[in-house]
Formats: C-alpha cells, sequence, structure tokens
C-alpha cells in the first residue's frame, strides 16, 4: 500500500491579520509537504482558521459585528494572504464549518459514551447587567499578587502570574463596567488521568520524532501529572454541547480547533477516513511553541479516548517565537510588518518565504529587523543565488545565441551536496537545508569565477564549463521549489524546462543544443534609504516618544506599610508626586532622598499593596545590584527623551516593559538612541548590559 503523509500547520485565529511570525509555522508546513511533493509521495497539506472562543466574540464586540461576520472577514483576509505567500494547500477550511461541528460533536459523544467525560462545579463570575457568565476575558479587575489594576481574568500584564477571573480583586465586566458576582455553575472536563496510561504509551513510541522543546514541555505536563481539563466555555459562539443540561454552552475553543483537521480534510475529499482513521499514516505537523500541549496531550487524548483508530501525530516540528525587533507584533499600534504590509511592499513572495525559513527560529526565540532582512535580501539571495543565475544564462546567451553550447560532464560534481540537502529536508531541519541550497549556489559561483568563461567563450573547455552550470542552475531551480516556489518557476521559464522530480537532481538533463531564454534578474537590491523608510513606518504607535520621561528630586523615603521589598516615596516634578518603588534591599532611604531621578511621569496610576503609585522610578539592574538613573544637572520636570515626539496622556506598565532600555557606558540606550535632557545625557553608574525598568 502507498504509504501516506498528512502535514498540518497550527491554524491561526481570525481576530486578525498574520504576521511575519504567525507565517512560519505555516511556511514550514508548505515547504516541506513541497518537498515530498517533489519527492512523488502520496501527501495532503491541511491548514485553515481557528474561529471560535473569546478572542473572535471580543472583536466581534470591537468592531460592531457578529462573531460570523468577523469570522467570515478574516477568513477571507487569511486565504488572501496565503495565497499571495505562495501557500499549497491542498485541503484549506475553517473550524467553524458544519463538518467541523459534526466530527467535533461525534468524538465528543464517544468520549462521553466511553466514560471520559466529567460534571464539575465552577466558581465563575457572572454578570447581572448582561445576564451572562464572564469568561477570562470578559473580566479586568486587580491583581492579587502585585497590586496591578488592569489585571485580565486569565493572566496580569504586569506581573504575568496566571489568574482565574475569581482571584481578581474590584473585578469588572469589560462589556459594561458592571461588577460580576460569584455564581456557582457546572461545566464538563475531559477526565485526562484516566486517559494518561495510554497517552504515556503513545506518547513514549513517537516522541523521539518531536522537536526538543515539543519532548520537554510534553514531558514536564505529565510529570507533574494531568488533571481534568475543562471543555466547555459560557459563551455563545462557538460549537454546542450535545449533552442535556449543557444546551447554553459550546466547546472550549481549544476542544474543537485541533479537530478541525479532520473535518477540514473531509470537506476537502471524500476519502478523509482513509487518511484520518489509519494508523499507517503519517501524520506531521507543525506550530509554534504555544501550542504544543494542545497537539502533544489534548489532541491525541481526545482520538484515543474515543477507541477508534484515529491516526495520531508521527513527526512534530516546533518553533519558537519571531519577535519584531526587541517588541511583539501589533496591528492595532502599527508595530511590525503583516501579510498585507509584505503584499503592498513590492517584494517578491519569495523574498519573504526565503528570509522567515532561513531565519526560522528553530532553538530560541529571534528577532526580525530591517538590517538582517536587508542583508539576506542583498547578500544571500541577489548577490549569490540570483547572480550565480543571472551570469550563468547571459554568458550562454551571449554567446553562444542562447543554445548550450556542449554537452555536460561529471567534472563539477555536487552530490554529495544534494545528498545532504536531501537528508536534511527529511529530518525537517528547512533552515539547515536551505543554507546548504545556498553554500551550493556559492560553490557554483566560485566555479564560474575560477574558469572565467568571458576569456575564452570558444574554448572546449568553457563551453563544458557553461554546460555544467546550467545543469547547476536547473538543480538549484529544483531544490529552491519548496522554499521560494515562484522564483524557481520563473528560473525554470529563463531555462525553457518544466522539471517538477526531485530525481532529476545531478542528472545531466538540459542537454547541448538546448535553447535558453534571455536571463533576467530575479531579485532587486533593498536599499538603506528604503531600510530607514519601513524601519519608521512599521515602528508603530507605541514608540519611545510617547513616554514622557521627566527629571524630578526624591524629597522623602519611607517604608511601605504592607511590603517588605517597597518604599513610598515623595517625588517633585511639576507637582508633588507619591510613587512607589522596590528598592528596599537594595540601597537604603538615604541613598535615594536628594537624587535628581528619571520618572515616568505618565504613567497609568495604580495601587501596589494599597498605596497608590503616580509614576515610576527608573533604575538599572544587573547581577543583583540596583542603581538609579540620575540627571544631576537638570531642572526639575526638564523632560528627558530618547526621541522628539508628543507623548501620550497616559502609557500603561505593559507599554513600558516592551522596550529594552539597557546601559552602556553609564549611558541609557534604546537601540542605538540615547536618553538625554538638554543639559545632559542620563547616566547609571553600573555594569554594560544592565536592564532598565
Amino acid at each position: 500500500m502507498t504509504k501516506k503523509i498528512l502535514v498540518t500547520s497550527a491554524l491561526p485565529y481570525v481576530n486578525n491579520l498574520p504576521h511575519l511570525g504567525t507565517m512560519i509555522c505555516i511556511l514550514s508546513a508548505d515547504a516541506y509537504s513541497r518537498f515530498l511533493k517533489l519527492k512523488k509521495e502520496n501527501v495532503v497539506f491541511v491548514c485553515g482558521t481557528d474561529e471560535h472562543g473569546t478572542t473572535t466574540e471580543i472583536k466581534a464586540i470591537e468592531e460592531g459585528v457578529t462573531p460570523r461576520e468577523v469570522s467570515d472577514k478574516y477568513f477571507k483576509m487569511h486565504k488572501k494572504v496565503y495565497e499571495w505567500f505562495e501557500c499549497s494547500f491542498d485541503c484549506f477550511g475553517r473550524s467553524s464549518s458544519d463538518e467541523n461541528h459534526r466530527i467535533t460533536q461525534d468524538i465528543f459523544l464517544k468520549l462521553d459514551k466511553n466514560g471520559y467525560i466529567l460534571e464539575q462545579g465552577l466558581e465563575q463570575l457572572y454578570c447581572g447587567k448582561c445576564g451572562r457568565f464572564l469568561a477570562d476575558r470578559f473580566v479586568e479587575g486587580t491583581c492579587p499578587h502585585c497590586g496591578y489594576e488592569g489585571a485580565r481574568g486569565d493572566q496580569c500584564e504586569n506581573c504575568g502570574k496566571l489568574l482565574n477571573a475569581t482571584d481578581l480583586k474590584n473585578p469588572k465586566c469589560k462589556i459594561c463596567g458592571t461588577k460580576p458576582i460569584v455564581r456557582e455553575t457546572k461545566h464538563l472536563f475531559i477526565d485526562l488521568p484516566k486517559i494518561e496510561p495510554k497517552l504515556r504509551k503513545w506518547v513514549n513510541t513517537v516522541k523521539k520524532t518531536w522537536t526538543t522543546n515539543a519532548i520537554n514541555m510534553t514531558e514536564s505536563w505529565l510529570k507533574d501529572g494531568l488533571k481534568p481539563r475543562c471543555i466547555t466555555r459560557d459563551l455563545k459562539w462557538g460549537i454546542p454541547v450535545p449533552k442535556k443540561g449543557f444546551e447554553s454552552k459550546v466547546f472550549y475553543s481549544w476542544f474543537d480547533a485541533p479537530i478541525a483537521y479532520i473535518s477540514i480534510t473531509a470537506e476537502g475529499r471524500k476519502d478523509w477516513k482513509s487518511w484520518w482513521n489509519d494508523e499507517k499514516t503519517e501524520l506531521v505537523q507543525f506550530m509554534g511553541k504555544d501550542n504544543i500541549p494542545f497537539h502533544t496531550i489534548l489532541f491525541p487524548s481526545f482520538l484515543i479516548g474515543t477507541n477508534d483508530p484515529y491516526t495520531l501525530v508521527k513527526k512534530l516540528s516546533v518553533n519558537e517565537y519571531l519577535n519584531y525587533g526587541t517588541g511583539k507584533f501589533s496591528k492595532s499600534k502599527g508595530t511590525g510588518v503583516f501579510g498585507d504590509d509584505a503584499m503592498l511592499l513590492g517584494m517578491e513572495p519569495g523574498v519573504w518565504r526565503y528570509y522567515l525559513l532561513v531565519s526560522r527560529p528553530e532553538k530560541s526565540d529571534t528577532e526580525f529587523t530591517w538590517k538582517d532582512f536587508q542583508e539576506k535580501l542583498n547578500n544571500e539571495l541577489l548577490a549569490n543565488f540570483g547572480n550565480l543565475i543571472h551570469r550563468a544564462l547571459f554568458f550562454v546567451n551571449k554567446y553562444y545565441d542562447s543554445a548550450v553550447p556542449e554537452t555536460p560532464d561529471d567534472k563539477f560534481d555536487y552530490s554529495e551536496e544534494i545528498e545532504k540537502i536531501t537528508k536534511l529536508l527529511e529530518e525537517i531541519e528547512l533552515r539547515s537545508a536551505l543554507k546548504e541550497i545556498m553554500l551550493l549556489a556559492k560553490k557554483g559561483n566560485q566555479y564560474l569565477q575560477e574558469n572565467e568563461p568571458w576569456k575564452n567563450p570558444d574554448d572546449a573547455k568553457t563551453k563544458k564549463v557553461l554546460a555544467n552550470l546550467v545543469n547547476l542552475v536547473k538543480d538549484l531551480s529544483i531544490l529552491s521549489w519548496p522554499f521560494m516556489p515562484g522564483i524557481s518557476e520563473n528560473v525554470q521559464k529563463m531555462l525553457n524546462v518544466k522539471i517538477n522530480d526531485w530525481k532529476d537532481l545531478g542528472k545531466k538533463s538540459v542537454k547541448k543544443g538546448h535553447k535558453i531564454k534571455e536571463s533576467e534578474h530575479l531579485f532587486k537590491k533593498l536599499e538603506d534609504k528604503d531600510v530607514k523608510i519601513y524601519e519608521e513606518r512599521f515602528r508603530g504607535k507605541s514608540e519611545v516618544s510617547k513616554f514622557d520621561f521627566r527629571v524630578g528630586k526624591v524629597i522623602s523615603a519611607a517604608d511601605h506599610p504592607n511590603a517588605d521589598k517597597l518604599y513610598v516615596l515623595k517625588v517633585r516634578l511639576d507637582r508633588e508626586r507619591q510613587l512607589v518603588a522596590g528598592l528596599k534591599g537594595y540601597m537604603n532611604k538615604d541613598d535615594i532622598v536628594g537624587k535628581n531621578v528619571i520618572v515616568v511621569a505618565n504613567l497609568k496610576p495604580a495601587k501596589l499593596k494599597g498605596i497608590e503609585s503616580q509614576g515610576m522610578l527608573l533604575a538599572a539592574e544587573k547581577n543583583g545590584k540596583v542603581v538609579l538613573l540620575e540627571a544631576p544637572k537638570s531642572n526639575l520636570n526638564d523632560r528627558a527623551i530618547f526621541k522628539e515626539g508628543n507623548p501620550a496622556n497616559e502609557v500603561t506598565i505593559d507599554e513600558f516593559s516592551k522596550l529594552k532600555i539597557t546601559i552602556k557606558g553609564k549611558r541609557v540606550l534604546l537601540d542605538k538612541l540615547v536618553l538625554k535632557t538638554g543639559a545632559e545625557d542620563d547616566k547609571a553608574s553600573i555594569e554594560d548590559g544592565a536592564a532598565v525598568r
């Protein structure tokens, strides 16, 4: 029987457009499935959009439309972006489809029948005005750990602690602002402890083919022991629960989203059961690290619990995060490049595909910068890969009337390189494989340069060299097709060939007398002036100029009555302000009083352990040492700036925490910008690399 390979990429949410970081696992899955197709494997590539849950409901409220309208709108936008990025899905669909409703409910009913569903009571916040139980992200309040007043019902953005909505102090409904009450409500849970023995046995048989981050996170969950997991929510937008007494609830989106891989396949193929109900099918899944437990613990447990022979993941390739510079992508703030941005910048989709795949964050988080993008485009694609192809074909056009001048030979051998690239792709080492392809192009450039065909075009050796180079160009078009399909196809058009078979690699199939077409440049150089434009354009609304840094003088310091590590300071800026600072244990009160310090003057006031802080004093820390940022020559209330601009009326601690401010040579730096007042550069007497917070 022919081997079957299912390839999936984690389904992105439809509450916004995909950004460059989102594209990594999708493009990785696309490149791998394209490689398999070149090898003539029997493969189906499945993807789509995740459309249920609080994120969609919140987006619908923001836009004043229904969740269905939000999903329809962003599904079309996602599909357009993926098509532009040359993604070759065999099945592309939606988690909100009728088919996913049917299959999700069928899997649930089998889990229930087999004794893997529990009913348990939960205390949950209820809004009397809205007449609904509030899912975690519909609640906002004061963090019980740090006192931050803008904490969400699932996590505090200030201290990072995970929360339950009922833990919040002074909670309020984000929809209407009313204070909710605590009510008991029943929910359904999947009994993971009961499934755990079967799950552990399965994990131990397959985990060797997973990336290290997937293994480590899965083993951590199993080491702690699995607990029953709630699978229902009090929302209107989702798949209804087919169980008496729970008709008003829907499934958690993380329950139905992975099941959508199956339903999307079912919508696209009549033979879907032969793929998903066959233990011999090899399932290969790509995702970001935040999706690991959903694919190694939860989704397999759903399928194991049905007692049906569902296909379970065999290979798992998980990437880390790609950040935009030192911060996060944010469409609302204009920070970072999103799919629709890339479409309008005038560069080939293959350029973006190349950058994201050769920069694929496989071991740790990485950062997108325009300088790095420029370097990879100009030096790797244009000066290496594109240069070889253009020059080799240019010489054939110029000297031999566009006909390959001789029969190629085996003196220019790169069979080991092809073998190495093939092995890396089979092992899903995509970044390494792409780098090896670029090294092979470099080898071709060196071969061309050493033989100098422009000097003796009539020489028999020169003709052999160019025949060999034309066949290398043909092989590069095959090797690059998984990564840059449009670029590959352009190369083959210039070669006047159409080859889509991995087996043709290394074969001298472009023979003497074969007519090629005119050589064209594949890539356009990215100039420094354009880089500066793009850096500014995608810097975002949250750029540093929105922060109002001011010089203030500490006039008193006292112990916080309710906290061991906090001081309560009186600081004079435009007026006397009260600040709460976590400096106790690092310096004495006498070391603070009288100093000219830097204060974030427009920080949203927040109560810390019951006392309001009307700003934040800045300090630098490294290896347990903490020092103040000082401006001794400046006047009170002088503005300290990294960059000219109008400060916002108010900023949040979460916005400030995204700034990566460090110390170098005692100066305060944000990237290459220096914090200064009109009188001086602000200073901190601490070693280089200290972080400012």
